[in-house]
């Protein structure tokens, strides 16, 4: 049942060693450039947005995690009163479960229970091109997010194996829902290929969920009876750094970079090299267990290593920090400039 594979994936995710084992974010590579003389007030740095509508207090969103077993009611409660309380974005988990079983409907609109102001991102992939419309209703989602997850879906038993047509299938939701729809990836990561592709269907944003952080094919390699393909392709994937770039150099669309971001200096690199937002959800979830004042600590130390980050590149909102400084180094720079995207133009903003 989708149910039990989603308290499974939850408990995977929360106590067994799931992340990439040899490959990076590619973060590590990033290297923003010190300003001695930057002129700012760190007390006057200002992080808040606008995405897809909503006037936001920080850029950071917390990522589709969870929803569709009634263990998942309490996190979504959490993670919305953090989202509310600190201006945040905040996505659910895939919507599919509760759509075909409304039992498990609360541990999803509890999130809209919570959230009043703040973005709330509903979840569906892009072979429910049905469910779609009933998702949005279910928690009067502000935006729907479409996820793609070829890697999970093949590792994991009984996977949904044919990917034809999803693009069309994305340009039919985007259709059929009268919010912004964006797609994400779900840790592998969003190539300037499928990047174009999909700004071409009329997407709002895009949510690369690089590789680096948290590997879906790792989670159902402990499922999996046979665990052959899942430690074969563990380390699948684009590295978050790279898919940023990628992605941010292509289109003319919001975009979000997401996998792996673990603090403020990661966030501040991938804001740095164009994100407009940065979706973490690992370490959310980790805290969620421990309770909403857990959470809140978390983001609150989060937006202070963020604001430190701009203070020492001297940014005093977000708009300065994308057009800040950097030097691409190491994997990362091999990576782009063999794909044929520019390194150097990070490097001499003026």
């Amino acid at each position: 049942m989708i149910s039990d594979r989603k308290l499974e994936h939850l408990l995977l995710c929360a106590h067994c060693d799931v992340q990439y084992k040899n490959k990076t974010t590619g973060f590590e590579d990033i290297e923003l450039l010190h300003r001695a003389l930057g002129e700012v007030n760190k007390k006057d740095i200002d992080i808040s947005c606008q995405f897809l509508g909503k006037e936001l207090q920080s850029p950071v969103i917390i990522s589709a995690i969870t929803g569709g077993h009634p263990a998942a009611l309490s996190i979504n409660r959490q993670l919305a009163r953090a989202s509310e309380k600190m201006g945040l974005a905040m996505g659910v988990g895939s919507q599919r479960a509760a759509i075909e079983n409304s039992q498990l409907k609360p541990t999803y609109t509890v999130a809209r229970e919570e959230i009043s102001s703040s973005l709330l991102i509903g979840n569906i992939g892009a072979p429910q091109i049905e469910y779609a419309p009933q998702a949005v209703e279910m928690i009067d989602a502000d935006a729907l997010a479409v996820h793609l997850n070829p890697l999970q879906e093949s590792i994991q038993p009984k996977g949904d194996l044919d990917a034809r047509g999803y693009a069309s299938a994305i340009e039919e939701i985007v259709e059929n829902v009268d919010v912004p729809v964006m797609v994400k990836e779900t840790g592998t990561g969003i190539s300037r290929e499928d990047a174009l592709i999909l700004e071409s269907k009329g997407i709002a944003a895009i949510d690369v969920a690089g590789s680096g952080g948290t590997s879906w094919a790792a989670v159902e390699t402990y499922r999996a009876k046979d665990s052959y393909l899942g430690e074969l392709y563990w380390d699948w994937g684009i590295p978050t750094a790279a898919s940023t770039v990628e992605v941010c150099q292509s289109v003319d669309i919001p975009v979000i970079s997401s996998g792996g971001i673990r603090n403020g200096l990661d966030s501040a690199k991938a804001i740095a090299l164009g994100a407009d937002a940065v979706g973490i959800a690992l370490p959310i979830l980790k805290e969620a267990y421990m309770g909403y004042k857990q959470i809140i600590k978390y983001i609150e130390r989060f937006h202070e290593a963020l604001k430190s980050a701009m203070f020492l590149v001297g940014a005093s909102n977000l708009n300065e920090l994308q057009n800040s400084n950097l030097v691409i180094q190491g994997k990362t720079r091999e990576w782009l400039q063999d794909r044929g995207f520019s390194t150097e133009i990070y490097s001499r903003r003026l």
